[in-house]
C-alpha cells in the first residue's frame, strides 16, 4: 500500500498545491508519497477509482476558492457516497480558514486552518504513521458533535518553504511577499496570512529562480499583494533599496538564460500610491512587463473611505499617468456594485473609467462578492451594475476592457450560499 494525495484542484488554485507540495518537500518522510494532480472533476474521480485499492492512507486535498464552493461541496458528496469514509478528506484556503464548521459538516474530515505549510505535512505524516492528528497546531475538525480549533502554529518563515516543487516538478510564479498592512473590507488576505507583511530573501528568490531557469523557466513572475513593499517593515512606506537590489539580483541570475523580469504585472499588482517616478523607474532599468496591475477599485471618494482602501482617486489617477510616461500600461482594477454604491457613485466611477481609457490605460473589471471572513461578508452586491452596461461594452468592443465580472456578478446573487 502507497500513501497517495489526490489534489481537487483547478488551474487557478495552482499555486496554492504548489505551497503545499513545496511544503512536503520539507519532511523526507513524506518522499515517498504518490502525488495525483487530475486536470479536471471527472478525471479525479476515475484517478481516484485508480488509487483506492492500493492507497493507504488516500487523502483527497481541497485548496480552493469562495466561487468554487459548489462544485467542491458536489464532489464530496460523490466521495462519501462512493467511499464512504476511507479517503481522508482535507479542505484548506481562505473560505475554509473562515468557515470551518460549514466545510466540516459538508463531509470534510479536516480543515488546514490559515497558512497550511506547517500542519498539512505534519497531518499526512500523521496519518501515514496511523498516530493521532487531531492535536496537530492549525486543524479544525468535528469532535464528539463539537467544533474544535487548534490553536494556529507561527507564522511560516517564507526562506524555510519553496513556492514551487520540484519533486513533483509543479511550478507557478513565485511568491515573495505574503501578508498585508492594509484592511480593505472586501479582501480576505490580512485576515488569512496576517497584516504583517514577510518577504523572501533576496537570497532564497534568487537561487528558486536560478533552479527554475535550469529547468528551463528563466522566466520570473512575482506573486505578492504589492510589488512595491518588496522589503518594507511596515508594508506603507517603500524600501526601494531593496526593490532594486531583488531587482538588480535576479537579471544578475536570469541574464545567462535569456530569462526576463515581470514585475508588478500579473498575477502581482501595486497600490496606487507606491507608483511613483523612482519607483517606475526601477521597473523601466531592470524589468520586461510592459504593463502594470493597479488597484483603483472605486472612483467614489466615499466608497474608497468606506472599503478602507488607504488611498485616493488623485493617487491612481496619478499612478495611471507615471505608468504612461514610463511606457507602462495601467491595467486598472475597479470593483463594480460595492455594498452602499449609488447611481451617483457609479457615475464617478464610470466617467474615471472613461478618462483612463482615453489615456491608455486598461480597465479590469470585477463584481463585488461577499467573501467569509471580511469585514463585507455579510454585505450584498449594489443594484448599480446596470448602470455600467453601456461603458463596459464600449470599451471591452475596443479592447479597453476585460475581467470575469459577467460571471461574478452571477456568483454575487448567490451570495447567502457563499
Amino acid at each position: 500500500m502507497q500513501p497517495t494525495i489526490i489534489f481537487f484542484a483547478a488551474q487557478q488554485n495552482k499555486l496554492s498545491v504548489c505551497a503545499l507540495l513545496g511544503a512536503m518537500e520539507t519532511l523526507p518522510e513524506l518522499s515517498s508519497w504518490k502525488v495525483v494532480r487530475p486536470k479536471t472533476p471527472d478525471i479525479f474521480f476515475q484517478e481516484l477509482e485508480r488509487c483506492a485499492a492500493d492507497a493507504y492512507p488516500l487523502v483527497a486535498a481541497f485548496p480552493f476558492f469562495s466561487e468554487q464552493l459548489g462544485q467542491v461541496q458536489g464532489a464530496i458528496r460523490k466521495i462519501r457516497e462512493l467511499y464512504g469514509n476511507t479517503v481522508f478528506c482535507a479542505a484548506g484556503g481562505v473560505h475554509a480558514t473562515a468557515l470551518p464548521k460549514e466545510m466540516l459538516e459538508s463531509g470534510f474530515d479536516a480543515v488546514v486552518c490559515g497558512e497550511g505549510e506547517k500542519p498539512f505535512p505534519e497531518l499526512l505524516l500523521a496519518l501515514a504513521n496511523k498516530t493521532d492528528w487531531r492535536n496537530i497546531p492549525g486543524l479544525a475538525f468535528i469532535s464528539e458533535n463539537r467544533l474544535v480549533l487548534n490553536p494556529r502554529p507561527p507564522l511560516a518563515d517564507l526562506n524555510r518553504y519553496p513556492p514551487v516543487s520540484f519533486a513533483h516538478s509543479v511550478f507557478g510564479a513565485l511568491e515573495i511577499t505574503r501578508g498585508c498592512p492594509n484592511s480593505c473590507a472586501f479582501c480576505r488576505t490580512p485576515g488569512h496570512f496576517g497584516a504583517a507583511m514577510r518577504h523572501r530573501s533576496v537570497e532564497t528568490i534568487c537561487a528558486l529562480a536560478q533552479r527554475l531557469a535550469q529547468r528551463g523557466l528563466a522566466d520570473f513572475r512575482a506573486v505578492t499583494p504589492n510589488a512595491f513593499a518588496y522589503g518594507s517593515s511596515d508594508g506603507r512606506t517603500m524600501n526601494l533599496p531593496a526593490v532594486e537590489t531583488l531587482l538588480k539580483e535576479l537579471r544578475k541570475t536570469l541574464d545567462p538564460f535569456d530569462g526576463k523580469v515581470f514585475f508588478g504585472s500579473f498575477p502581482s499588482e501595486v497600490r496606487p500610491e507606491h507608483v511613483t517616478r523612482e519607483s517606475v523607474a526601477l521597473l523601466k532599468r531592470y524589468c520586461h512587463n510592459d504593463n502594470l496591475v493597479i488597484g483603483a477599485q472605486t472612483a467614489s471618494p466615499r466608497l474608497l473611505a468606506e472599503c478602507m482602501r488607504g488611498h485616493t482617486v488623485d493617487d491612481f489617477m496619478n499612478a495611471a499617468g507615471l505608468s504612461l510616461d514610463h511606457g507602462f500600461i495601467p491595467n486598472m482594477d475597479f470593483i463594480f456594485g460595492l455594498p452602499g454604491e449609488t447611481e451617483a457613485d457609479a457615475a464617478l466611477s464610470i466617467a474615471c473609467m472613461e478618462k483612463l481609457a482615453a489615456m491608455g490605460a486598461r480597465i479590469h473589471a470585477h463584481t463585488f462578492m461577499p467573501l467569509p471572513g471580511t469585514l463585507w461578508a455579510g454585505r450584498k452586491a449594489a443594484p448599480t451594475l446596470h448602470f455600467y452596461t453601456k461603458t463596459v461594452n464600449r470599451l471591452n468592443g475596443r479592447g479597453l476592457l476585460f475581467g470575469d465580472w459577467i460571471r461574478q456578478r452571477a456568483l454575487s446573487k448567490r451570495a447567502k450560499k457563499i
